[in-house]
């Protein structure tokens, strides 16, 4: 399994755009997600976001809260879905970015997360509540295990905010197509356009970006430069 940079590189020499599909683990159960994740594998997704499942998931729209939910109920922890990723990883070409909040990275110790995500298999992490200005002592043990931290990057950030990013950001960045919730039906709006375009001249990082859509059946229009496209609740 390739890492999330030489995924990217791999598909900028071909010229593509990568399609980076969203489950929620656990969801209606994690026999179902290992199979979900092994379909959508061989039917070509580029890299694959893994969510673990949590108790207030803040940045979340309604759908991918409801599926969180429902996976807690089940029963769903961070030491089984990492179980998951271990047991189904070696069948998988694509690489495995998971989703989580910081708390359960805090609660389990920075170091030890990281260690724990990478002995399973997963090779990207994008945590929606991390502070830029912590985003260092999270980079740093990351690197330590091979993992890629994605930094994220609203419609309306400025461009000062967007160039901080930015500097600190691996593998690649992430732009919400709105200003809300992921999971959300919203319009593709000018501040979206305007913030592709931001991303697009700065030019600061290498680490392409790309456009996180929601229920729509293909990413909505935007400006030339985004490398990458995200499905979320149009799965769940």
């Amino acid at each position: 399994m390739k890492s999330v940079s030489e995924q990217f590189q791999a598909l900028r020499d071909r010229q593509q755009c990568a399609l980076i599909p969203f489950v929620t683990a656990g969801d209606p159960d994690l026999a179902t997600t290992a199979e979900a994740l092994k379909t959508i594998d061989r039917c070509g997704a580029d890299f694959l976001e893994l969510g673990v499942p949590y108790s207030d998931p803040l940045a979340d729209g309604p759908v991918i809260q409801a599926a969180a939910t429902r996976a807690l109920q089940k029963g769903t922890t961070l030491d089984q879905v990492l179980e998951l990723v271990k047991t189904v990883s070696p069948e998988l070409q694509a690489p495995i970015i998971l989703f989580t909040y910081y708390n359960p990275i805090l609660n389990r110790g920075i170091e030890a997360f990281f260690k724990d995500i990478a002995a399973a298999g997963a090779k990207g992490l994008v945590v929606p509540d991390l502070p830029l200005e912590e985003v260092s002592a999270v980079t740093q043990a990351a690197a330590q295990y091979g993992i890629e931290v994605i930094l994220l990057v609203a419609p309306t950030s400025p461009q000062a905010r967007i160039r901080a990013i930015a500097k600190q950001a691996q593998g690649f960045i992430y732009l919400s197509a709105s200003p809300g919730s992921p999971g959300c039906d919203r319009k593709f709006k000018v501040a979206s356009k305007n913030c592709c375009k931001n991303c697009t001249q700065l030019q600061i990082n290498p680490s392409p970006w790309g456009l996180a859509f929601h229920s729509l059946p293909k990413p909505p229009n935007c400006e030339p430069g985004a490398l990458m496209a995200w499905s979320w609740a149009a799965l769940l």
